[in-house]
């Protein structure tokens, strides 16, 4: 059974329990996938806040601080800043073997000395009570939850929750909801909260709706957890294109509609946010932030350095630039995972952005070929995971993707290629950080596309 004996876990002296938690979480942390200081010691942990949700069952935020420069995914490859982590902790006397798995340790001291601590998303029990929680909205402590009340959400839901590699942890309810925690936490509205209910709002049905949602006040306003509908029959445009080159099968006539799908979302999200104009000076400091990003990767992948003048190329084009299409809010870190087809419709998820970027720069209005172009990266991934390479196919994806886009959007990415070439390499340098860091064997991909545009020669713009 859970313990019980933390009736009022808000009374308890954050110290103390720091105490019991301490090494337990020094060791457990670096372990967990959504860790973002990879490679990096963890100095200190401090309590931010805890609440018992329910007895047995504390909410935490734990602020990590770190040294040296590690393996973090930090802007321009620089390591992160110190974090702040959401965890859900169990506390019992004796854990089932059904929990073993969840297992994170056992207290030596402090208020929980002798009581098993583990992962509490991972029990079932716990993960029924935080669907409860938001079924009724209410406080608890610095903790706030809740609802669309016009949407019902049924009792007796099964959870579990979902094992792919990912920043953050989702718990499937019943295949009916998928309620997203963000694992690491920043102050301010998560973009997967804000941006899914403004398009809701304008009646964009690509991206399922918040139906729930949490958030603390302490130590500043966040948003910890967001549940939207699961499209239970959904597959994601990962897996359709790997199985269209795995069957020799054409995917062109899926990437036109999902161009299509995409400009309709960039539409629905330029009516429900504003517009900015983008001026050479703004181009200028977004070329420089590319140039420090790509200088950056280069110390850190040497492999990269012999293509740095080529790529340099393409931000000095940009930033020669006196105007460009409208900024506005995207998705941010768009590509085949994120997007999932139900019969013949496409919908769009996870826009909570790059996790590894700052809040501030997620919200910030950009150009849409930045979604654009990570498509475009991602169909490049999708060829190269199967062998023999077939770059006819991502190119027939890539011109069928703009075309479908330009059909809807009545702009087409492509008349402004210097924008387009831009983001499509400060991508390709994205993957190569990340692929030398955390997929070696996979690094082949992004280098290979790195080769091609630092020979890229800018053609006119389309008549």
């Amino acid at each position: 059974m859970p313990n019980t004996a933390l009736q009022r876990p808000g009374s308890l002296d954050l110290a103390g329990l720091l105490s019991s938690l301490d090494e337990l979480l020094h060791a457990w942390l670096p372990r967990q996938r959504w860790f973002a200081g990879k490679g990096r010691t963890i100095t200190e942990l401090t309590l931010q806040s805890v609440t018992e949700l329910h007895p047995g069952c504390l909410h935490v935020l734990v602020h990590a601080g770190h040294e040296g420069t590690g393996s973090g995914d930090g802007p321009g490859g620089t390591p992160p800043a110190d974090d702040c982590y959401q965890l859900l902790l169990g506390t019992r006397q004796m854990l089932p073997p059904r929990l073993a798995h969840a297992l994170i340790g056992r207290a030596d001291e402090g208020p929980l000395a002798g009581l098993m601590v583990y992962d509490a998303l991972q029990d079932p029990e716990a993960a029924e009570l935080l669907l409860e929680r938001l079924r009724h909205p209410g406080t608890a402590g610095p903790l706030r939850f809740e609802r669309d009340t016009r949407v019902p959400i049924p009792t007796g839901l099964a959870p579990r929750l979902l094992d792919a590699e990912q920043s953050n942890s989702s718990l499937v309810y019943g295949d009916s909801f998928i309620l997203k925690v963000f694992r690491r936490v920043q102050p301010g509205i998560n973009p997967d909260l804000e941006v899914p209910w403004s398009l809701a709002r304008e009646g964009c049905t690509r991206v399922p709706a918040p139906v729930a949602w949490f958030r603390t006040s302490q130590p500043a306003q966040a948003t910890l957890g967001v549940l939207q509908p699961y499209l239970r029959d959904a597959s994601d445009g990962w897996e359709l294109a790997v199985e269209s080159l795995t069957s020799e099968r054409d995917f062109t006539h899926e990437a036109y509609t999902l161009g299509r799908a995409t400009a309709e979302v960039h539409l629905a999200l330029a009516a429900a946010f504003p517009l900015e104009t983008p001026t050479r000076r703004h181009n200028g400091r977004l070329a420089l932030a590319m140039t420090e990003r790509l200088h950056a990767t280069a110390r850190s992948v040497p492999a990269l350095l012999p293509y740095v003048p080529g790529l340099q190329s393409a931000y000095d084009a940009l930033a020669r630039l006196d105007t460009a299409h409208p900024a506005q809010r995207i998705h941010g870190d768009l590509h085949l995972g994120q997007v999932l087809r139900t019969g013949q419709r496409w919908f769009v998820i996870d826009f909570e952005g790059e996790p590894a970027r700052p809040l501030a720069e997620r919200r910030r209005a950009q150009s849409p070929a930045r979604d654009v172009a990570g498509m475009l990266r991602s169909f490049d991934y999708a060829a190269r995971s199967r062998r023999p390479w077939r770059p006819e196919w991502s190119q027939r994806c890539r011109e069928a993707y703009c075309s479908g886009y330009a059909a809807q959007a009545r702009w087409d990415p492509r008349e402004e290629p210097e924008v387009l070439r831009a983001y499509e390499t400060d991508r390709a340098v994205y993957e190569v950080l990340y692929e030398a860091r955390h997929r070696p064997d996979w690094l082949p991909v992004p280098m290979a596309a790195i080769t091609g545009l630092a020979e890229t020669t800018l053609r006119p713009p389309r008549q």
